[in-house]
């Protein structure tokens, strides 16, 4: 029987809330088994390394920290690289740059072995950008080995503009597109990056400002589209949720309860009234899984707002990670069961809120 076993490069944001969730809905998703990489044994890292162990994920690390580990209660029982020639799937949820280390000296050695290899966020050229309920398309022609799971704050972007803009209209209905990225200054889980003050960002992209609107035109190019896309920038002293800022310009006329109808069609969007991230931070980490909310967005019904039939504006909060962590585990399924995938992600429904 062919092995269906995920890999998980990393403990970090994404990594551990991703292991936790691939171990809890192991056998509904049809995966055989879950091990994970950790690259350095630290003793404030034991706790979670040992949780994850309980819930049944299995630690490979490199030959050459195989001591350190045993020398703190942790025991792995694979080595990296025997892992990853072994492994069916490879989730890679390192640091930025990692990915492409990995890359080339990891994954090309075994890409005739494994099915797909997945990085995180911003590991441009990394492989074929993707988001869930966006281009699911590029996953399906099974062309596509190497995949990069574009940002949290890429996610929304993404899939706001293609509800409210593109589905149903396609490329053309967008005239414009406008974004502003109010970021989080670091995650509660991070000691380090914290800022004293608000801090905003500059514009790298003659064309698309900052990277969030480039990646995600990238995202909507791998559908043939080529949009009208500029996004800026800016980091809060807050630990919660990004906010994002959005302004579409429409070629056909729109109100705001066709706006309202369109985001709650989307089960991959959550509406709230909540103002503040505190509060839907808060109701995540009550009512999500790891405290994750597995929306793509999370909408402000009040904010929304239309002028002239075609100028849409509103604030929406960025579940970061959540999104991601989704996006990772459905191109996972693509390519563990490529003719099924949509029925195995189903098991995940219940994590997704339509209010919050």
């Amino acid at each position: 029987m062919e092995r269906k076993i995920v890999h998980v490069i990393g403990t970090g944001t994404i990594g551990e809330p991703l292991i936790g969730l691939l171990c809890d809905y192991k056998e509904q998703l049809g995966i055989g088994e879950i091990t994970f990489n950790k690259n350095s044994a630290l003793r404030s890292d034991r706790s979670k390394v040992i949780d994850l162990l309980k819930r049944g994920a299995r630690l490979a690390v490199n030959k050459d920290r195989l001591e350190s580990f045993k020398t703190l209660g942790m025991d792995p029982e694979l080595e990296t690289e025997e892992a990853i020639s072994r492994a069916s799937v490879i989730i890679d949820c390192t640091p930025s740059g990692v990915g492409h280390q990995n890359k080339e000296k990891y994954y090309q050695k075994f890409a005739d072995q494994v099915k797909g290899f997945m990085a995180q966020g911003s590991e441009d050229g990394f492989g074929v950008k993707y988001a869930r309920g966006v281009n699911d398309s590029v996953l399906k022609s099974g062309d596509n080995q190497f995949v990069q799971v574009v940002s949290c704050n890429t996610h929304n972007i993404s899939c706001i503009t293609n509800t409210i803009v593109l589905d149903g209209h396609g490329p053309d209905n967008l005239k414009e597109g406008r974004y502003v990225c109010v970021r989080r200054a670091n995650d509660t889980s991070q000691a380090g990056s914290f800022i004293p003050a608000p801090a905003v960002g500059g514009h790298s992209d003659e064309m698309f400002g900052s990277h969030h609107a480039k990646d995600a035109a990238d995202l909507f190019s791998t559908l043939g589209y080529d949009l009208n896309m500029f996004s800026s920038a800016m980091k809060v002293n807050s630990q919660y949720m990004h906010v994002l800022w959005f302004a579409l310009k429409t070629k056909e006329p729109i109100n705001l309860n066709e706006v309202k109808d369109r985001l709650m069609a989307n089960n991959l969007v959550a509406m709230t009234t909540k103002n503040m991230t505190s509060t839907v931070y808060s109701f995540g980490r009550d009512h999500g899984h790891f405290g994750r909310i597995l929306n793509q967005t999370v909408v402000v019904e009040q904010s929304l707002h239309v002028k002239n039939d075609h100028e849409v504006y509103g604030f929406c909060f960025t579940p970061q990670d959540g999104n991601s962590i989704l996006s990772s585990i459905s191109a996972a399924e693509h390519f563990l069961y490529p003719h099924s995938y949509e029925d195995k992600i189903q098991c995940l429904s219940e994590l997704f809120f339509e209010e919050i």
